[in-house]
């Protein structure tokens, strides 16, 4: 028997005979791969999926937050941010154009009505008032002036109506005259005529005169008019600036706290620029801000919640601002316990407008797992499992979620985040 048929022949080329494989053969040997292949992946596929199911992931227990559902109430809410400032603040002015030369009191500190804060120099505003003086004491002058040269001209006026009411006089006793000798055949008519005319142009110039005394009375109590405005609204200037120099050492008109003050000596100020604040600081009210998205959002008088240093205060809205600013909104909020220990000025809060009052309704503690949808699958914890459930939500606010679907009130929810577990159906606890 040939060698070849035991160990094979290692050099075809030195056979007798090549012979080519038939094509059947390859296609058959073709098949065979591929369902073996095919096999070897679905044997591997099940495999992985038998694995997962035996094995399970697991968490520890004390890695995870819990919370069970309950009924209570639910606000929703919009959430702003907020500083406390004082109920009232009283902010005072320069009441001239001045320097500041001496801070009297320091911030900080508390201060009385009357007491002294900031004192401004008063030279150039002395000055100023000097100068209204001379001039109102000009102004009397002129009106001593204006008088005795109206009373002159008036006096004038009062010798010419004299004169010519004489004047009138004679010449009615001439005309009387002319007629009696008319009468007796001593005179002539044209004398008569003559003498008429003349009492009658005599009776018209003394009308005259009347007119014109009238009209200078007239005149003259309008000139001394217009002369007392001028002097009343001097008085009034003076009055004015002599109060606003008496006023240059600034002062508050209430008790509180000098909660600022302008420091800078020898700066230049102007009447009205502000030099100090005083705050009572035994009341306190919120400045919030939001996004102006919200703005249709909120109306006066919406409650809020107030959260400070973990104390929840309530209030409501006082006063939203018209204008938008770099894309925020501001209002106000009183609180309706303004004086609360907790409360300290420039105090950061968490402003929480409350925009709707759900009562007796299945809520569960808000935190990390809740995503801000309408459905979201979350995990339940029983019999030292947790399984994934799809759950229906409705409103929330910062506290609390409210469910409308999908849990139950007593059940227990995990409440940390769980979106790395996400596709896992079940999730075994480990104590």
């Amino acid at each position: 028997m040939p060698l070849e048929y035991f160990y094979g022949n290692p050099f075809p080329s030195c056979t007798k005979m090549d012979r080519a494989i038939p094509t059947a053969t390859q296609k058959s040997r073709q098949r065979r791969w591929w369902v073996a292949s095919a096999g070897v992946l679905i044997a591997l596929a099940a495999s992985l999926l038998a694995f997962r199911v035996v094995l399970k992931p697991s968490l520890p227990r004390n890695s995870i937050l819990t919370a069970r559902t309950e009924i209570g109430d639910v606000e929703a809410s919009l959430t702003a941010a907020g500083v406390l400032i004082p109920g009232h603040e009283a902010v005072l002015t320069s009441p001239i154009q001045s320097t500041i030369r001496r801070v009297v009191v320091p911030v900080g500190s508390n201060v009385q009505p009357g007491q002294t804060i900031l004192e401004l120099d008063k030279e150039l505003t002395t000055t100023a008032l000097a100068k209204l003086q001379d001039e109102q004491q000009q102004n009397r002058n002129k009106n001593s002036q204006l008088q005795l040269t109206l009373e002159k001209a008036l006096n004038d006026l009062r010798s010419q109506e004299q004169v010519q009411q004489v004047k009138v006089r004679s010449l009615q006793s001439a005309l009387r005259d002319e007629q009696y000798l008319l009468k007796i055949g001593g005179g002539t008519a044209e004398s008569v005529r003559q003498a008429e005319l003349s009492l009658r142009v005599a009776q018209l110039e003394l009308q005259r005169l009347g007119e014109q005394i009238r009209n200078q009375r007239a005149a003259n109590a309008a000139d001394v008019r217009e002369l007392g405005f001028t002097m009343q609204i001097q008085d009034r200037s003076i009055a004015e600036l002599a109060g606003k120099l008496q006023q240059a050492n600034i002062s508050s008109q209430q008790p509180g706290v000098l909660t600022w003050v302008k420091e800078d000596l020898g700066t230049t100020v102007q009447a009205g620029d502000p030099l100090a604040r005083v705050a009572d600081l035994s009341r306190f009210r919120v400045r919030a801000t939001i996004s102006d998205a919200y703005a249709d959002a909120l109306h006066l008088q919406d409650p809020v919640i107030i959260r400070v240093n973990g104390t929840d205060l309530r209030g409501a809205i006082s006063s939203i601002s018209p204008a938008v600013e770099k894309g925020v909104v501001t209002f106000y909020a009183a609180l309706a316990q303004d004086h609360h220990p907790v409360l300290r000025a420039n105090l950061r809060a968490d402003v929480f407008v409350v925009t709707k009052a759900l009562h007796n309704v299945v809520r569960v503690k808000n935190g990390p797992f809740y995503q801000g949808g309408k459905e979201q699958p979350v995990f339940v914890v029983k019999n030292g499992k947790a399984v994934r459930r799809t759950v229906q939500f409705g409103d929330s606010n910062f506290d609390y979620v409210q469910i409308t679907g999908g849990l139950a009130a007593g059940e227990e929810v995990i409440v940390s985040d769980t979106k790395d577990y996400v596709a896992t159906p079940e999730l075994t606890l480990n104590d």
